[in-house]
C-alpha cells in the first residue's frame, strides 16, 4: 500500500484508530461505513504497510510516580556517525528517556525525560547523561505545565 493509495476510508480508519486504539473492529467499520470483514482487511493492510506502527495505552505519568518532565538539549563533542549511533544506543537503554530526536543547530539531540522529582532528575543528569562519552553540554528545560498534548499526527481526511 503506497501513500497515494490511501482513500477516504483508509484515512478515516487511521484517524479513528489514532483517537481510540481500543475501538472494536465492528465500531470502526460502522464509523467508516463498511462492513466488518473489509474493515479488518484494511486495518491489517495499513499495519503491514507500516502506517500503523502499534497500539499502546496512554498512561498518566504523575499517577505512576513521574511527576516531572524535562526536555534536555544535548551537545556532543563529535558528530561522526559512530559517535551519534553510540549515543543513541546508550539513550535507548535509559528508561527515563521517553523520546530522543537528533537535531540541527546548537544541540545535537533533544531528549524528553521523566523523573519522580528534581533530585532524581539531577541524579540522572550527573551520573548518566553528562557522564556519557562525548557529551559536552546539556541544557535542561523543566516542564511546568502542558497546555496541549496531542499524540500522533493530523490525519488529512481527503485522499491526495
Amino acid at each position: 500500500m503506497r501513500r497515494n493509495a490511501l482513500d477516504r476510508i483508509d484515512l478515516q480508519i487511521l484517524h479513528d484508530l489514532q483517537a481510540d486504539g481500543r475501538m472494536t473492529n465492528v465500531d470502526l467499520a460502522e464509523r467508516v461505513g463498511v462492513s466488518a470483514p473489509p474493515c479488518l482487511r484494511r486495518v491489517r493492510a495499513l499495519e503491514q504497510a507500516g502506517y500503523i506502527r502499534g497500539y499502546h495505552a496512554d498512561l498518566d505519568p504523575a499517577k505512576l510516580g513521574f511527576a516531572m518532565t524535562v526536555f534536555a538539549q544535548v551537545g556532543l563533542a563529535s558528530q561522526h556517525e559512530a559517535d551519534l549511533k553510540a549515543f543513541e544506543a546508550l539513550v535507548a537503554s535509559w528508561p527515563e528517556v521517553r523520546e530522543c530526536y537528533m537535531l540541527s543547530g546548537d544541540a545535537d539531540f533533544l531528549l524528553k525525560i521523566v523523573a519522580s522529582d528534581l533530585a532524581s532528575y539531577q541524579t540522572f543528569l550527573t551520573q548518566r547523561l553528562t557522564a556519557a562519552p562525548t557529551v559536552t553540554h546539556v541544557k535542561s528545560a523543566v516542564v511546568y505545565r502542558t497546555s496541549k498534548r496531542e499524540p500522533g499526527i493530523p490525519v488529512p481526511m481527503e485522499a491526495r
